[in-house]
């Protein structure tokens, strides 16, 4: 009994509720959200070959679908086996994306896949957009039939329209996409003035969780961030579910999930005129941005689009770049191809050289 007694003795103190002893209760913290981008898994299929079974190869499968480099889904799901079809999209993808064209998932390859993008697929009905090139320059592309803003219009108004709540203020938020259309309004004869929702608007701009009703869902944080149809439709959709930046240094942000708004709304602004995707990568309309990153400021291609579809601002301050246009090589010469996405139909065209045609963001 005696060691028995000794060791309850021993331990009451500390047992005991009132005693200095005693731990108080932990503080409750807020529980860490969790930012994951849907294509984040595709980095456990780095290293993957023809002829290997990985789970998750179905899913990298659906996303080549998505975006034009499988043309034809099975009847049932896509297989997790690294077949034929798989290692000829993944090589056409490299050749878009200017990777080393190796067949197989390296980590060049997989980092690019999983950088947020638009969701405008790049190849059409077997036929790559991101490769139409003269003298092998990528040139800026415009939706079918070069579609833009009349002459009687250059005078555009926009307004934001109440949809998904968004934790940016209504002012800080005015501010931010009237920067970004000033940036398209420096360089042409278009001016932009922001409205009330019900003064019949040309452009109106929201953000949209989810499936929103036009045929093109958002995918939640990163994967599609926007995207904006052609003149003169007008519609400009964000995903609410970004971790969107609107004041601030983009780059030093907490979340590495930061998406720049200026930066999408540039890119998605030039869709808004006409303005298809270019694979030069230094220009505003160039498909990807990584995040934490600022991108706002128009290169000579994007220039080069714009001005051809409206002229030049006569104020406008940038060296003039050259707006003829070579005459197009023979091996691309006379291209035509229809595409449809979402609700609305396309037509790539060549003609006289000039590169034409959609890219949706």
């Amino acid at each position: 009994m005696m060691p028995f007694i000794f060791f309850a003795f021993l331990v009451l103190p500390f047992t005991y509720t009132n005693s200095v002893f005693a731990f108080p209760p932990l503080p409750s913290f807020p529980p860490i959200p969790s930012f994951t981008n849907p294509w984040e898994g595709f980095q456990n299929l780095s290293g993957c070959h023809p002829g290997d079974k990985v789970p998750g190869i179905s899913n990298l499968k659906q996303y080549l679908h998505d975006f034009g480099y499988i043309s034809n889904p099975p009847p049932t799901n896509f297989t997790d086996s690294f077949d034929d079809d798989l290692e000829a999209a993944i090589k056409t993808y490299q050749k878009n994306f200017k990777l080393n064209i190796t067949g197989f998932l390296d980590p060049s390859t997989i980092n690019q896949m999983t950088l947020p993008r638009c969701g405008m697929p790049d190849i059409i009905n077997g036929t790559s957009t991101m490769a139409l090139s003269l003298h092998g320059r990528k040139l800026y592309t415009y939706f079918t039939g070069n579609p833009r803003w009349p002459s009687s219009k250059s005078q555009l108004t926009y307004a934001f329209t109440a949809t998904s709540s968004v934790s940016i203020s209504t002012s800080t938020l005015s501010t931010v996409i009237s920067r970004a259309f000033s940036r398209w309004a420096a360089t042409t004869t278009l001016t932009f003035t922001e409205v009330g929702s019900e003064s019949d608007p040309d452009i109106t701009i929201g953000f949209y969780s989810g499936d929103h009703g036009d045929g093109e869902p958002f995918d939640g944080v990163l994967g599609t961030l926007a995207h904006a149809f052609s003149p003169t439709d007008g519609r400009f959709h964000l995903d609410a579910a970004e971790q969107w930046v609107a004041e601030g240094d983009v780059t030093t942000a907490s979340s590495d999930a930061a998406i720049d708004l200026e930066s999408v709304a540039v890119h998605e602004i030039g869709h808004l005129l006409g303005l298809g995707h270019t694979s030069v990568e230094s220009a505003i309309m160039y498909p990807t941005i990584k995040t934490k990153t600022k991108k706002v400021e128009l290169a000579e291609d994007d220039v080069v689009g714009i001005q051809n579809l409206y002229g030049k601002n006569p104020n406008y301050t940038g060296v003039a770049p050259a707006t003829t246009v070579q005459q197009m090589d023979t091996s691309d010469a006379g291209l035509g191809l229809g595409l449809g996405f979402g609700s609305l139909f396309w037509r790539v065209l060549v003609v006289s050289g000039v590169v034409g045609g959609l890219v949706l963001g």
